[in-house]
């Protein structure tokens, strides 16, 4: 007889270790699915997130901003420093260590919870009167190769994969994806980027602090063009000042692998036929979701033509008390909206009625300045008529960013000019993603930009930014 619980999350990421934990908040027996291996072989929570993408990128962000900051910028504050230099190996550990801390700890929050980790692949294999049957196989326990659990009810939280480019293969040495980009023993001299958007300016960013020439590729004709326009143009700006070498309206033809490096042939958006070298090659084109080889088909489940598995607004597939969240659903493939996203159906199975405002989901690059945003750009509200007034305020006149030497950038704020309704929000900054906190609940709690106005914020901090941008929508700003 086959274990039975109440729910069975299939992906233990962000959105599955979540959605395991609520439900076992609630009372729910819950077991989560998980296969993913660390590169010594070790099993491991987490997902893609933990192990290969969000935190270890995070973290090496932040020691290659330590040594631009050592190299080029202590001297501002009347700090000298000589022969600054770089053990990549000693930031890989670094990087590693907190990984490791990272899902150690999803591992503890597992055990007080309460919730059985299922080691292996799991795969649906029909339904009973009992519930939904899933293989689990791989890692059974006591040796055996698989077993069949029952689920009241399923969470699909797979999540996703890099999506790779036809013709060229990734070896994650020369040719590498996140992950590949992530673990570089050494900083390339020169290095190349296919792709402009979150992923490939992070790591492009990464790379060039710690000293390689790097040139990104983008087929699009706008660079950033999910971003507001402003945001765009002021990003172009700074990364160009940083010596970041990014190249719209391209065209990837050949890409040729040799023991000197990567040879990549491509037009530019003039026509002209170019010719890149580089040491390694980024390939950073988006991301497609893991729903391949879950047995959906058993179930009467299928995915859509993109590979998505589409859900309802409280993420209900077409299969009764079968549910799919984050990167396998519609939406932005956001670790926190993964989350989000688990909570709500952990609260649907229990009987509860959540609801999530995608509108009020923020997005973050964490680039240096940092770009975040919530809520709808200027362009978006122009195509769809609305009337609309902004305010604009930049950091260079904080006296809290000009301390910390972090005085690029600013703040947009966009409302609705007959009501005042904040309708999105804007930032290019230190610490943006900090600062677009404040913007998401003013919009979850439908306030006008005159709301934040008033609001005292403390002095000196970036923070006032936020306020003096409310002020701007008005045309009061008080300190420009």
């Amino acid at each position: 007889m086959s274990k039975e619980f109440e729910v069975v999350v299939i992906g233990a990421g962000p959105g599955g270790y979540i959605a395991a934990i609520r439900a076992a908040q609630l009372g729910k027996t819950v077991a989560c699915i998980e296969k993913w291996k660390n590169p010594a072989g070790t099993l491991k929570l987490g997902g893609t997130c933990l192990n290969v993408g969000c935190i270890p990128s995070k973290a090496l962000l932040a020691s290659s901003e330590e040594f631009e900051n050592a190299s080029h910028h202590l001297a501002d504050h009347g700090i000298s420093v000589e022969n600054v230099s770089v053990d990549v190996s000693k930031m890989m550990g670094r990087k590693d260590g907190i990984v490791e801390k990272m899902t150690k700890g999803i591992e503890f929050l597992f055990r007080k919870n309460k919730i059985t980790w299922l080691k292996g692949h799991g795969k649906f294999t029909g339904k009973t009167d009992a519930g939904v049957q899933i293989e689990v196989s791989g890692e059974g326990e006591d040796g055996a190769s698989s077993e069949v659990v029952t689920a009241k009810n399923v969470i699909i939280a797979t999540g996703s994969k890099a999506r790779h480019l036809p013709g060229i293969p990734v070896d994650n040495k020369l040719i590498a994806d996140n992950e590949g980009a992530l673990s570089f023993d050494t900083a390339p001299k020169k290095l190349a980027v296919i792709g402009a958007g979150v992923i490939g300016l992070e790591l492009g960013s990464v790379w060039r602090r710690l000293g390689a020439d790097v040139t990104v590729l983008e087929a699009l004709p706008e660079f950033l063009g999910v971003a507001d326009q402003a945001l765009s143009k002021e990003a172009a700006k700074q990364f160009k000042k940083q010596g970041l070498d990014i190249q719209v309206g391209v065209k990837v033809g050949e890409v040729k692998t040799s023991e000197n490096g990567v040879t990549i042939a491509y037009t530019d958006k003039d026509g002209n036929a170019q010719t890149l070298e580089a040491d390694r090659l980024v390939v950073s084109v988006g991301r497609v979701p893991n729903t391949d080889n879950l047995g959906l088909e058993a179930i009467g489940l299928k995915a859509n033509e993109r590979g998505f598995i589409d859900v309802d607004d409280h993420c209900a597939t077409a299969v009764p008390n079968v549910y799919a969240i984050g990167d396998v659903v519609r939406g932005p493939m956001l670790a926190h909206k993964a989350e989000d996203e688990g909570v709500l159906v952990a609260e649907v199975i229990d009987g509860q009625k959540p609801h999530i405002d995608y509108n009020c989901i923020p997005w973050v690059i964490y680039t240096e300045p940092e770009i975040a945003w919530v809520g709808k750009t200027e362009q978006q509200l122009k195509a769809e008529g609305r009337e609309i007034k902004t305010g604009q305020f930049p950091f260079m006149a904080n006296g809290r960013a000009l301390g910390i030497n972090k005085a690029d950038g600013f703040v947009k704020m966009i409302a609705d000019a007959k009501t005042d309704e904040l309708l999105g929000v804007h930032i290019i900054s230190a610490n943006a993603s900090d600062l677009i906190a404040e913007a998401v609940v003013s919009m979850e709690f439908k306030a006008a930009s005159e709301d934040i106005g008033r609001i005292c914020h403390p002095h000196p901090s970036l923070s006032e930014v936020m306020r003096e941008a409310a002020l701007a929508v008005d045309k009061r700003a008080l300190n420009m």
